[in-house]
């Protein structure tokens, strides 16, 4: 009599090849494999999906804002299109008679046990459920995972807060979009995440449009063998006086300070900072460098990605070191590492709740590295190198700051040297031996002092004015925008809070591509830019959907919901009682936000506020004019006096104007000297007819 099966659900089908072989279920059948007591299929992702609207009304169909907000009753799922298939095939292997139980084998995750769950219910299956929760597709990994089985039911507060967030999503960002898109006549999408992030995109861009750059002025003496700076200020004159003081003079060392400082080691890799990591050094998207770790796993020679843990287990201690000693082999630059690991740096139980940090797996001692693709082979050997130096020693420097008096000023030159490279070495070493394109664009800046005694002389120095500026705040990348996202509200949060911030590891890379998809920011070289219509999409959103301290709050319930501390119907109250309050909020558009989309078609955005009447004042391509249409005020671009002088007029420059009622402008043309100057354009507007301008050369001439 044939024994019962125990059927084994993964969530890939490269997933479930690797436990197939490792169970002896080498027969492969259409959507699964058979042998040795053991089914193994697969959900190829999400099989079963929330139902669309219209599956609950045929109305919703159509986009009205009457009909919102949309809240099912009770929910309803439908087949995945284009995965019809597959889910058959699963829900028949649910239902044999001769299966005697299920392994749930997804991804060890939130995502992963909602995939299962919902294929489960769809199947009506009620057959005992055991949960296998592994860190790696290594055969020893997967082996141990089935000798541990765990009761599915321990795992019912996990999916709670999966399907918690689903609908959650479902709720806001369905009702949002359609409540937008229909106020203001073209397509507008919102969501839970997404919005906040993008918010926090749009709101770099307007400070970065906001600048004001300030010149500043720095008086420099050089001593010879170094050189000292005195007090930097927006004070020209100042500086130049303290120069004239200084150059030729007398420089006096008034004091001496040595100071030895350490850089501890960095920590091993979460999904998030080795996000920002390869975006750093290897200019690779958040999604590119998921898609590469998540190869690398399903290939058993990297550890499950989607972690937000930085420290291993310890248990893995041994593993570690063989690791360790592996990856002193290993690194591209092929320098031997003679140090100790010290492995209980990276090793803390209390930091590891559901997966521990992302290193190799002892399978790729014996892979052949160099036939990896390029991106996954770089992406391995920065995992390497980073567990490298988290347990390699200190790296220490001292650092030297003199105080000079020359003329009467104060100066001071600082230093820095190293005294033991420690791990700073390994990281430096690594950098160094990436191509061009690839290296890594901090670079250390301070250079070791000569030995130096206090009353020591340095006769007929040269001195020089410095001239710098203020920077603005630099566009953010996926790199800073991962950080921003990870710390996003994080002031506005209790301590105690597990995870913070907008979205989760797991999720963050794809709420950026999903902007990007959507056409609300672009990438520009390794920028992230908004784009009109994304800042036009702000603009129109109430602060409560762009907040980045409500979804913190949210994702805050959800891990309270995974831990039984609160329960879903509470955390649903809380989404439903939120998404009638967008709708109730904005029963009507704003006609101010209105005028963003006329007829559907996005305009200008506001450059100021009119000088006659208060209303904005935005660009079309004749010019520039004023929201109120009655009000007469409008600047030309084709006016007189800027052909005249060959100089566009643009909204850089208007907005400027509209500001402080002048403009610092440069490159206008004298016809009359038939060359270039720089002056101030002044807004001469007599609240009647054209606007007219004036100059003012102050202490500038044309000449």
């Amino acid at each position: 009599m044939q024994r019962p099966y125990q059927l084994v659900i993964a969530e890939k089908p490269s997933v479930a090849k690797s436990i197939a072989a490792v169970l002896g279920a080498n027969e492969r059948k259409g959507g699964f494999f058979i042998g040795n007591g053991y089914i193994v299929s697969y959900c190829a992702g999400h099989l079963v999906e929330l139902a669309p609207p219209d599956t609950y009304d045929e109305k919703y169909a159509k986009w009205r804002f009457s009909d919102l907000p949309i809240i099912p009753d009770k929910w309803k799922h439908v087949p995945a299109r284009g995965k019809e298939a597959q889910l058959a095939t699963v829900k028949k292997l649910m239902n044999r008679p001769d299966v005697e139980c299920v392994i749930n084998a997804c991804d060890a995750g939130r995502e992963g046990e909602n995939i299962f769950r919902h294929v489960y219910h769809y199947a009506d299956c009620t057959k005992q459920v055991y949960r296998l929760w592994i860190a790696s597709l290594e055969s020893a990994a997967i082996q141990a995972g089935f000798d541990n089985l765990k009761d599915g039911a321990e795992y019912d507060n996990l999916y709670a807060a999966a399907y918690c967030r689903e609908r959650a999503d479902w709720l806001v960002g369905l009702n949002s979009t359609r409540a937008f898109s229909t106020l203001y006549g073209t397509t507008l999408n919102a969501g839970r995440v997404q919005s906040p992030t993008l918010a926090m995109l749009v709101k770099r861009e307007a400070d970065i449009d906001a600048f004001v750059k300030e010149l500043l002025y720095t008086p420099i003496i050089d001593c010879g063998s170094f050189i000292a700076a005195g007090e930097r200020s927006k004070d020209k004159q100042a500086a130049e006086e303290t120069r004239m003081a200084c150059n030729g003079n007398t420089a006096t060392l008034r004091s001496v300070e040595r100071q030895t400082n350490t850089a501890t080691p960095p920590k091993l890799y979460d999904l998030t900072t080795l996000q920002r990591e390869a975006n750093r050094i290897f200019g690779f998207t958040a999604q590119q460098t998921l898609d590469y770790a998540q190869s690398l796993y399903e290939k058993a020679i990297l550890s499950y990605p989607r972690v937000d843990s930085r420290y291993l287990t310890s248990d893995m201690r041994g593993t570690a070191g063989a690791l360790v000693e592996w990856a002193q082999g290993l690194v591209p630059f092929g320098c031997k590492m003679d140090f100790t690991p010290e492995l209980d740096r990276v090793i803390d139980d209390g930091c590891v709740r559901d997966h521990h940090a992302i290193v190799p797996t002892t399978r790729v001692i014996d892979a052949d590295i160099p036939a990896l693709p390029f991106g996954e082979r770089n992406l391995l050997n920065l995992v390497a190198v980073r567990l490298l130096c988290a347990v390699a020693p200190i790296h220490s420097y001292e650092t030297v700051t003199a105080v000079l008096e020359c003329g009467g000023y104060v100066f001071t030159a600082k230093g820095k040297s190293v005294i033991a490279d420690g791990w700073k070495g390994i990281d430096t070493a690594f950098r160094m031996s990436l191509k061009s394109e690839f290296e890594s664009e901090d670079k250390e800046t301070e250079r070791a002092l000569p030995e130096l005694a206090v009353g020591e002389t340095f006769d007929s120095v040269t001195a020089t004015v410095k001239e710098g500026s203020t920077t603005p705040p630099k566009h953010f990348t996926e790199d800073t925008a991962l950080a921003g996202m990870e710390t996003a509200g994080i002031e506005d949060m209790p301590e105690d809070t597990e995870r913070k911030g907008l979205g989760t590891p797991a999720t963050r890379a794809a709420v950026l591509e999903k902007i990007i998809t959507s056409g609300f920011v672009e990438r520009q070289k390794k920028n992230l830019i908004p784009t009109e219509k994304g800042k036009k999409l702000i603009a129109v959103l109430p602060d409560a959907l762009t907040s980045p301290k409500l979804t913190a709050e949210w994702e805050h319930m959800l891990q309270q919901v995974e831990r039984g501390e609160l329960t879903t119907e509470a955390f649903m109250y809380v989404i439903e009682a939120f998404t009638k309050s967008i709708i109730d909020a904005n029963t009507i558009p704003v006609p101010a936000l209105s005028a963003l989309f006329e007829n559907g078609r996005p305009q200008s955005e506001p450059l100021g506020f009119c000088p006659r009447c208060g209303a904005s004042v935005r660009e079309t391509p004749k010019g520039f004019f004023c929201d109120t249409r009655t009000c007469g005020f409008k600047l030309w671009k084709a006016s007189k006096f800027w052909t005249a002088k060959k100089k566009p007029l643009t909204a850089a420059i208007v907005a400027v104007l509209l500001k402080d009622g002048k403009a610092e402008v440069k490159g206008l043309y004298s016809e009359l000297k038939e060359k270039e100057y720089d002056a101030t354009v002044l807004l001469d507007d007599t609240d009647a007819g054209y606007v007219n301008f004036k100059l003012d050369f102050g202490s500038r001439r044309a000449s």
